[in-house]
């Protein structure tokens, strides 16, 4: 039931009371059924405007849709593209680079890791291909083997 309903349904209960306006009882009765009906009147106005309002706001947020898409346009799609080059950028930079001196002119070619891998560098400067051997141990391993020059004692 509405609040206009459950308030008509009160007073029609009241009536069947058949309490006399003039005793105590029918002047508090009364009283409260009018404050029920102002309350009921005021939410109904409440609820309407609300739903004015409600409307109104979305009207206002399509319309604002409207100009931020004449205005900006496709800036969203944009910016996913620069921070896909940005991160393809960062993942280039990231790439470690090594520098090889030729053994037969001293140029120095920086190289890539996959290059490096294939075991045989073709020099910039010279052209002369030269292999690159691995060793196990690393730089700072203490062992004579790859040339750190500190030995383990």
């Amino acid at each position: 039931m509405e609040l206009k309903e459950r308030a008509a349904y009160l007073k029609g209960l009241m009536e069947g009371l058949d309490i006399e306006n003039s005793s105590k009882e029918g002047k508090v009765l009364k009283a409260m059924y009018d404050l029920v009906a102002d309350l009921c009147n005021t939410v109904t106005e409440l609820d309407s405007d609300m739903d004015q309002v409600y409307d109104e706001l979305d009207a206002i947020d399509e319309d604002l849709d409207d100009l931020e898409e004449l205005l900006f346009g496709d800036e969203d799609e944009d910016e996913d593209e620069e921070e896909d080059d940005e991160e393809e950028d960062e993942f280039e930079e990231d790439e470690a680079e090594y520098e090889l001196t030729c053994p037969n002119c001293g140029a120095v070619t920086v190289v890539n890791e996959d290059t490096l891998l294939n075991e045989q560098v073709c020099c910039g400067n010279c052209g002369a291909e030269f292999e690159i051997e691995f060793s196990e141990c690393g730089d700072d391993c203490g062992c004579e083997d790859c040339g750190c020059e500190e030995t383990e004692e």
